[in-house]
């Protein structure tokens, strides 16, 4: 495998890394279930949690049982080779998501900016008081005049508070969205109704058309759909599928709504599952913007990569932007099942040339592969990049009842816990973020105690204490006291 990689530990720092990568990679070719409870019966590691000392960790089980077959000379790895793969993760998410900050958890909290805070200062200021390490503009909406407003407060803040506080910069991307429709009225649809996808951008009117009808950002796409093919808005919200065509237009039959409708109306995502959006990532706007977004970025998200092609014509881009100066990280934004599927030539193209980290962006991602695998996915994900050593950012919809409503469910909190295992957990916007920052670093920092990545930490327990242990004491869960 490390021969497809030519010159990958050579570039911007990924070094070995490649390489304990490509032998991750071997190793989950192999079915190791029938060995791990033998090796566990011995005392000895199953493998279970080797990605970030692939080798090492199999020369250590191999020397155990050297020596307990009585097999001389065969020596354990140094105990450093261990510390030392965490250790160049730790500094890899610190480079690019911030430093640590006293009591902070070990993963850190990017917060989304709104549009308000181009204008509001103060907005900065409460989530950097809050806890967030790093900010992000997203580059799909506003535009360069509100960015550089965004950023101008996003620096004052941190120089105020004595602090670096990254910014990353996302790139809006090909992102397939509805860009108008044919009417003025707040229509809602229902299972049974049908609309129409168009070419050309419709123009609105006032009262209910014949055919409701909207116009995507890719017409493009619509040459390929066919009676059958499923079309998702905002984020499978509304559902429907291809049921023909009138001349130009595809015509398109609601199967699945909220009980009071749903709405088609501009910038709303739109996905096709199952169908891959064969364009490139780096598309002409994000070109004419990434002079105001490589100026203003520590670094840059990069949407809907797809293929290794698409690394290098950011990379080409990027350069020619640079005139000389280092290139900015990258952020890969893993968001359809190609880009899952390419993930480690993703990373090592884009890894052996800049700072990298990899964003689970679990909105489309789930959309794109099905809810019903996406938790199966994202373990994955997390698991290859930690054999990579690369960073990655756990997004999307993350708290986002107590962000949005000021109340998070249950599943959010679970979620939220689960988030511990990343390197970095992204909040989106909304008027209750402050309190949602302040409700994460709580529940990763008490996650921090039990969890590091895969592995179980056994800090005292004391959610179970002896009933004559006073309420509160001791660091972790409040005792549970006995009821008799």
């Amino acid at each position: 495998m490390l021969a497809d990689w030519p010159g990958a530990a050579g570039g911007a720092g990924l070094g070995d890394s490649v390489a304990n990568l490509a032998a991750w990679l071997a190793l989950r070719q192999i079915d190791l279930d029938a060995l791990q409870g033998p090796l566990a019966a011995l005392g000895l590691s199953t493998l279970g949690r080797c990605e970030g000392h692939v080798l090492a960790s199999i020369d250590a089980v191999m020397a155990t049982l050297a020596v307990l077959a009585g097999v001389p000379g065969v020596r354990h790895p140094c105990a450093a080779t261990f510390t030392d793969a965490a250790r160049v993760l730790e500094d890899r998410r610190d480079a690019l998501f911030g430093a640590a900050l006293g009591d902070s958890p070990s993963t850190r909290i990017m917060v989304t900016l709104p549009s308000e805070a181009a204008d509001d200062p103060a907005f900065a200021e409460a989530v950097i008081a809050a806890g967030a390490d790093c900010l992000r503009i997203n580059t799909a909406h506003d535009g360069p005049d509100a960015w550089v407003r965004m950023a101008t407060h996003v620096r004052a803040a941190a120089a105020a508070a004595g602090r670096h506080v990254p910014l990353m910069m996302d790139l809006a991307g090909p992102k397939l969205r509805i860009t108008a429709v044919n009417s003025r009225e707040k229509i809602r649809l229902h299972p049974g109704d049908r609309f129409a996808l168009a070419p050309l951008i419709p123009v609105a009117r006032k009262g209910r058309p014949k055919l409701y009808t909207a116009s995507l950002s890719h017409p493009e796409v619509l040459e390929g759909l066919a009676p059958g093919d499923p079309v998702w808005i905002d984020d499978g919200v509304l559902r429907a599928r291809v049921i023909g065509r009138i001349g130009m237009l595809v015509e398109l039959e609601v199967t699945h709504a909220r009980i009071k409708g749903g709405r088609i109306k501009p910038d709303k995502g739109v996905n096709l599952p199952g169908r891959s959006l064969d364009v490139p990532a780096l598309t002409d706007i994000d070109r004419t913007r990434l002079g105001t977004v490589a100026g203003l970025a520590d670094m840059v998200g990069f949407s809907f990569v797809q293929t290794v092609e698409d690394v290098r014509d950011l990379l080409r881009a990027l350069e020619q932007e640079a005139d000389g100066r280092p290139l900015p990280p990258v952020v890969l934004k893993i968001e359809t099942p190609r880009a899952v599927a390419n993930l480690p030539w993703l990373i090592v193209e884009a890894g052996s040339r800049v700072p990298l980290a990899v964003m689970i962006a679990r909105g489309d991602l789930a959309v794109e592969i099905g809810l019903d695998r996406l938790s199966e996915i994202q373990e994955e994900m997390l698991w290859l990049c930690e054999a990579a050593r690369v960073p990655v950012v756990w997004a999307t919809q993350v708290l986002e009842g107590l962000v949005k409503q000021g109340l998070a469910s249950r599943a959010e909190a679970t979620d939220a816990a689960m988030a511990q295992r990343a390197d970095c957990v992204m909040l989106n916007k909304g008027p209750h973020v402050v309190e949602g920052i302040a409700f994460l670093r709580d529940v990763l920092r008490r996650m921090d105690r039990h969890q590091h990545k895969k592995t179980p930490r056994m800090g005292r327990l004391n959610a179970w204490a002896p009933s004559g242990l006073e309420p509160g004491s001791g660091h972790g869960a409040t005792p549970v006291r006995p009821q008799v």
